[in-house]
């Protein structure tokens, strides 16, 4: 029989599909699938925001796993949330490989220690230029992208962030609004605040449901949807970055 190495990943989605990304994008699982996927892999989706988690004898199968974003608030104590902090403190403990996106950054930073809340700043919706502080960066797989630039842009949409960072974590991206905008700790944890899966469609599609459900005023809204459309994300950056931590490169 020919052996395999087939790596295997899961996401651990922490936000209902909308309607819209349904449609269009076929699902959330779909939009990360295409951004970090690469050929000869396995992802499988657990719904983590509706209670549905990998067996604990199951975790040793996965080379890595993905937090999503999610509108809920990572310091909320939701059943599934506090589950979810327990799953990923397992996780840490078995030295596997963590990704963690805007809620899935900040759940990952409470789960280790750290603590998390609402932005000092408020809202921050749109792209934002971070800076990436390579020096500090505890692993090889940022330190040899050689044409990855100091500073990228990256699309932004959230209220929360992180306050304090957990344990012997390094703070390793920051910008102007947003004090960690990426965090690490060791080679196998790698928190992002943005969203590098996202495209400016989804967010165009997000800033309206904001708006409609009034969450942010009409004025932040288009101006948010005017700076989206004179920039564009660092999209193939990011998802460098990801693929090669996700992959221990």
């Amino acid at each position: 029989m020919k052996a395999t190495s087939e790596k295997r990943f899961a996401l651990l989605l922490a936000a209902r599909d909308s309607d819209y990304v349904n449609k269009v994008y076929g699902g959330y699982f779909d939009v990360f699938v295409e951004a970090f996927r690469e050929d000869g892999e396995r992802w499988d989706l657990y719904r983590v925001v509706d209670g549905e988690f990998p067996e604990t004898g199951e975790l040793h199968k996965y080379d890595g796993f993905v937090i999503s974003g999610s509108p809920y608030d990572a310091y909320g104590n939701d059943c599934w949330i506090v589950k979810l902090c327990f799953l990923l403190q397992t996780l840490d403990a078995m030295d596997k490989k963590i990704l963690g996106i805007c809620f899935g950054h900040q759940v990952l930073c409470r789960a280790l220690g750290g603590k998390v809340g609402k932005a000092h700043t408020g809202w921050d919706i749109g792209l934002r230029k971070v800076r990436i502080v390579k020096n500090l960066f505890p692993c090889g797989y940022l330190n040899e992208m050689d044409n990855i630039p100091p500073a990228l842009s990256i699309i932004e949409c959230h209220q929360d962030e992180v306050w304090e960072l957990p344990p012997g974590a390094e703070v390793i991206a920051f910008s102007d609004k947003t004090g960690v905008e990426m965090f690490a700790v060791g080679d196998h944890i790698l928190g992002i605040q943005g969203h590098p899966e996202y495209t400016k469609d989804i967010l165009f599609n997000l800033v309206d449901r904001l708006l409609n459900d009034d969450c942010i005023e009409k004025g932040f809204a288009e101006d948010a949807k005017f700076a989206l459309e004179m920039a564009e994300p660092d999209r193939k950056c990011w998802e460098r970055i990801c693929r090669n931590f996700l992959k221990g490169r």
